[in-house]
């Protein structure tokens, strides 16, 4: 019994690329093995989520069935998202221009 199928795929121009620079860097064998280790990493991925969904996040609904109370506003997670990312905005703008004095011999 075949193990395997051939099959015939469609790529963007750029991925095709990609996939020859893989094979011409001797990285792999064929534009197979490529393709199937990137279905692998999918369905790894693909893995994570279904486990992440099932422990993680129905035990975090579960918790909060039982005691409302405990969830946050979404007022509240907006906040938090908008604070999160002007600290990182504001961390971005010290490295760069830290960055910036040590390439022009500052500091």
């Amino acid at each position: 019994m075949r193990t395997t199928r051939q099959m015939s795929i469609t790529l963007p121009v750029e991925m095709a690329d990609t996939v020859r620079a893989k094979v011409a860097s001797g990285d792999y064998a064929s534009e197979s093995e490529v393709i199937r280790e990137g279905l692998r990493a999918l369905e790894a991925r693909d893995e994570a989520v279904e486990r992440w969904l099932r422990t993680e996040v129905v035990a975090s609904y579960e918790a909060f069935r039982a005691n409302p109370e405990s969830g946050i506003s979404a007022q509240d997670v907006r906040a938090n998202i908008e604070k999160l990312y002007r600290e990182r905005v504001e961390a971005e703008a010290r490295r760069r221009e830290a960055a910036g004095d040590l390439h022009e011999g500052g500091g």
